[in-house]
């Protein structure tokens, strides 16, 4: 069974077992069902928040649309922050969210509604981190990483400022790394600031940008750059670096087995929040387009997006999440 730990604040992805299949190839579970079009699904849907899923909202809006000609849906990814507020002024009904809600967001929206928001995951990301494709290092451990972004280095590691204070050798060595990242209404900005900072501050020489792709073109621009990503983003440009949790050089790297055991330390899940009665049945719109997100269709538009498709018991949790059950 496939559930959600904490630990040191970090959301880890475990399950039973990895199978062979999950180590060399990305499918879909073959227990997901296949969408079921239906009839009278018809109007407007607006999406707003995550920029990380800001490609994967428009893929699924795209295979959607394409089911029911009728559906106009609008996506807008300007970070993970803006969703719990169109949620809760009805500007969005699908807020998109590569981080989970604050306790705060969630209490903002219960007591306007009188009941919280439905978090339903959708996809499973290995939060990457991203070198130029030239540069050789074998692997970097949250220390270190630690150590290239953060003032506060709340991991207890030495400052890293040049490529040379990783061990690399050569005309690397001594170049400065030019670290890029997110802005603060980026919630991978905050997972990244959570679990790889330990909640430590960010130097004020990362240069945040106001999306996933322009952090990916930045690093892929010079061969002394590092930044952090979904890895959705991947490009031929960059390469995504494996990690250690701690400094014996057993890196893992950012693939779907390791992400589903949790071995890699930057494994998360990325959810699309809904406003959801519990004693009410949920529109109609809405609860199509979240069941077409968590079919065969959707899960495959999940891979195609470089992201990792979630196992079948999670899908129907989501699903299960959408439904009215009647209190007689």
């Amino acid at each position: 069974m496939h559930t959600i730990l904490k630990s040191l604040a970090l959301v880890a992805l475990t399950t039973t077992a990895v199978t062979a299949q999950a180590a060399d190839a990305v499918t879909v579970d073959p227990k997901i069902p296949a969408y079921a079009v239906t009839s009278g699904v018809s109007g407007n849907l607006n999406s707003v928040g995550s920029d990380t899923l800001n490609n994967l909202m428009t893929f699924w809006s795209e295979g959607f649309k394409a089911q029911y000609p009728n559906v106009k849906i609008q996506v807008e990814g300007k970070g993970s922050g803006t969703a719990p507020v169109a949620l809760a002024s009805g500007v969005a009904q699908v807020g998109p969210m590569s981080r989970e809600m604050k306790a705060t967001e969630i209490n903002a929206f219960a007591a306007k509604f009188g009941h919280k928001p439905t978090r339903i995951p959708v996809a499973i990301d290995a939060l990457a981190v991203f070198v130029h494709k030239d540069n050789a290092i074998k692997g970097l451990s949250l220390r270190q990483v630690d150590g290239i972004f953060a003032s506060t280095r709340k991991r207890g590691g030495q400052d890293v400022v040049t490529w040379g204070d990783l061990g690399q050798k050569g005309a690397l060595a001594g170049k400065t790394i030019s670290a890029f990242g997110r802005n603060s209404a980026s919630g991978t900005y905050g997972f990244f600031k959570e679990v790889a900072l330990k909640t430590g501050d960010f130097k004020d020489t990362v240069k945040e940008q106001p999306g996933s792709s322009s952090v990916v073109q930045g690093i892929a621009a010079d061969v002394g750059a590092v930044g952090y990503s979904g890895i959705g983003y991947a490009t031929s440009g960059v390469r995504a670096v494996p990690l250690s949790t701690d400094d014996s050089g057993n890196y893992v790297e950012p693939n779907y087995a390791n992400a589903l055991s949790g071995a890699y330390p930057l494994s998360r899940y990325l959810y699309v929040y809904v406003n959801k009665a519990p004693s009410k049945p949920m529109d109609r719109l809405t609860s199509e387009f979240i069941t077409f997100v968590l079919s065969k269709q959707g899960q495959e538009i999940v891979i195609k997006d470089g992201y990792f498709p979630l196992p079948a018991d999670v899908v129907d949790e989501g699903r299960a999440s959408l439904k009215y059950y009647s209190a007689e």
